[in-house]
């Protein structure tokens, strides 16, 4: 039935092999990276709607809810984001808005008469962001909800609260495990649910802390793991050596609980997700975004593939991954997910990883047909687009992602703007 739901929001036909006529393709709207172009200007808006249809674009993911946690739609538990940190004058700072228009709303009505779908992209699973000098949002505003963040086993020997982390510079992750940042995550998803005219939202960062397989220690998690496992865990934190970012051997036992139990959080969140949305609106598409690069991902603590997936069986990372590991896969639960075939400018065709086309067929491969997916790539950081010039690659990467995904997906409209692609056509 979700599917679908999904598929008559595109104005598409739903056949029984999930095809449809139109292939959509999807630029993100970062709220960070676009500040100073949409805060305080809703005639630019207006404006880039337009030339964002004329490239040939069917959809648009507006970012409301950065890292700070702060958001642009009217939420009843969220605050309303006035300041975003970024590079200012040459060092960081808080850039400010001064408008006070429905940031959101602006775009599904300025989206919306330019025949594009809006979807609303929300950063999940952070809650401030702390670098030189800053300490803002959510967990700095209301320090009792520091203890909603993830505590990470650094490669010191400390168990740091994310929060408390000075060394690291961009956004506070909190924990997934926790139960009060669950129930607020779900009622923010309900506001953002209720609005008239939304096309669908978009989940981002609904993980644990960046790659880092020693996140998620905190006091709720070791009390929710060893219910999970049945016993008290061995050891506490459960690798042995910290810092970990990849595994360098095949996991025992107890490593591979701690890793299950990370991403059955996640799913049973995201299964709670879905329900929310639903029952605010039924006919409301909820999606994931996640990176493509599956066999690195674990360190994330999510499982995106199909549970019908045989992990052990066709992905040499994962030859210790239990049928318990398998079932935390989430294809089956979201309407729709982007897949971000993030790779150098140079790496469009290929059939391994690390190429955007061997990451999209390995997608489908891997999502065994449970949900329609879109991938594409980061046109902005990646070796190759960071100084522009690639206007005559886009088509080609769009074109290659196409045959190969359910439809196409760009990040950022902030390159875009920068490079000046705004001639480029799909």
């Amino acid at each position: 039935m979700r599917r679908t739901l999904l598929y008559l929001s595109l104005a598409a036909l739903v056949s029984c092999t999930h095809t449809v006529p139109e292939k959509p393709s999807f630029v993100w709207i970062d709220a960070a990276a676009n500040f100073s172009s949409y805060a305080d200007d809703a005639d630019s808006i207006a404006t880039d709607c337009k030339r964002i249809a004329e490239m040939g674009f069917t959809d648009i993911v507006v970012d409301v809810r950065p890292t700070s946690g702060d958001v642009l739609f009217a939420s009843s538990v969220a605050p309303a984001l006035r300041k975003v940190p970024g590079w200012v004058d040459g060092g960081w700072g808080l850039r400010e808005r001064t408008a006070d228009f429905d940031y959101l709303r602006a775009f599904i009505d300025a989206g919306h008469a330019a025949g594009l779908r809006v979807h609303a992209g929300v950063n999940m699973m952070v809650g401030g962001w702390k670098g030189p000098g800053i300490e803002h949002g959510m967990v700095y505003d209301h320090p009792e909800r520091r203890t909603w963040c993830s505590v990470d086993y650094r490669k010191d020997g400390e168990l740091v609260n994310h929060a408390l982390d000075t060394a690291t510079v961009g956004g506070r992750f909190l924990d997934p495990a926790n139960a009060e940042v669950q129930d607020f995550l779900l009622t923010m998803l309900g506001d953002l649910a209720s609005y008239k005219g939304l096309d669908g939202i978009v989940m981002d960062r609904c993980r644990y802390d960046d790659y880092a397989m020693d996140a998620g220690y905190t006091e709720t998690a070791r009390e929710q793991f060893a219910a999970y496992i049945g016993r008290e865990p061995e050891r506490w934190p459960v690798f042995t050596e910290p810092g970990h970012i990849f595994l360098d051997k095949t996991p025992d036992a107890l490593e591979t609980e701690w890793l299950t139990f990370r991403c059955r959080v996640i799913h049973d969140f995201v299964a709670r997700c879905v329900d929310k949305v639903h029952s605010v609106r039924k006919d409301l598409p909820l999606g994931i975004y996640v990176g493509a690069w599956f066999s690195e991902y674990y360190r994330s603590g999510v499982n995106w593939t199909s549970p019908k997936y045989d992990l052990a069986k066709e992905e040499p990372t994962f030859a210790w991954a239990t049928p318990a590991y398998q079932a935390t896969g989430l294809a089956d639960l979201v309407d729709f997910m982007l897949l971000g075939t993030y790779c150098p400018a140079a790496n469009v065709h290929g059939d391994t990883e690390k190429t955007m086309e061997a990451y999209a067929r390995l997608g489908r491969k891997r999502l065994c047909g449970d949900v329609p997916f879109y991938a594409g790539p980061d046109i902005g950081n990646e070796k190759g687009f960071e100084k522009g010039g690639q206007a005559a690659l886009l088509p080609e990467i769009e074109k290659t992602i196409q045959a190969e995904a359910d439809g196409f997906f760009l990040f950022d409209l902030c390159h875009i703007r920068a490079f000046d692609y705004w001639d480029v056509r799909f």
